[in-house]
């Protein structure tokens, strides 16, 4: 099961830093709903020293039930939020951070930075917590609790499998 498109666009923000090390930021300011705007190359908003933005346009997004249990882990933080994964790249001499990916789902994140990607978040707005809610509501079964088995070294299988070895030597 999936959703509707949502129409997204991303700006990316570049803050300075008081560090010798790195001299700047970058970090995704916003996500805009449905901004009405095709997609189309990237522009620069605002460029000074002490601040520099660039919108992206052109992102989808659809809900996935397969992806129920990454929205829940997002909506149970204490929050949810956009997360964004950019990469580092050159547009007309200028080194600009791109957003690649815009998702809600924590678990699709974590891949991300699991793979070495850069995610950063964004506070979600009041009404896509609400379209998320009711979609993780509708698809999220949590998986049932199943016994848990001690470890060796807690007294588990291996100390009864001994035992039952020690009882057969000695006849019992």
């Amino acid at each position: 099961m999936e959703t509707e498109v949502l129409k997204l666009a991303v700006v990316m923000h570049r803050k300075p830093l008081a560090s010798r090390w790195q001299p700047y930021q970058w970090q995704p300011a916003e996500v805009l709903l449905d901004p009405g705007m095709p997609a189309g190359a990237p522009r620069c908003l605002r460029e000074d020293a002490d601040d520099m933005r660039w919108l992206f346009t052109g992102f989808e997004l659809r809900l996935y039930s397969d992806e129920a249990e990454g929205y829940f882990l997002n909506l149970d933080s204490r929050a949810p939020c956009w997360f964004v994964m950019s990469r580092l790249e050159e547009i007309d001499g200028v080194e600009v951070a791109v957003p690649r990916t815009v998702t809600l789902s924590y678990n699709e994140a974590a891949r991300l930075m699991d793979g070495g990607e850069q995610v950063d978040t964004v506070p979600a707005p009041a009404l896509i917590v609400e379209r998320l809610m009711e979609f993780a509501q509708a698809y999220y079964r949590p998986e049932p609790k199943r016994k848990r088995r001690k470890p060796s070294f807690e007294g588990g299988a291996a100390v009864d499998r001994m035992a039952k070895a020690e009882g057969q030597r000695h006849g019992g």
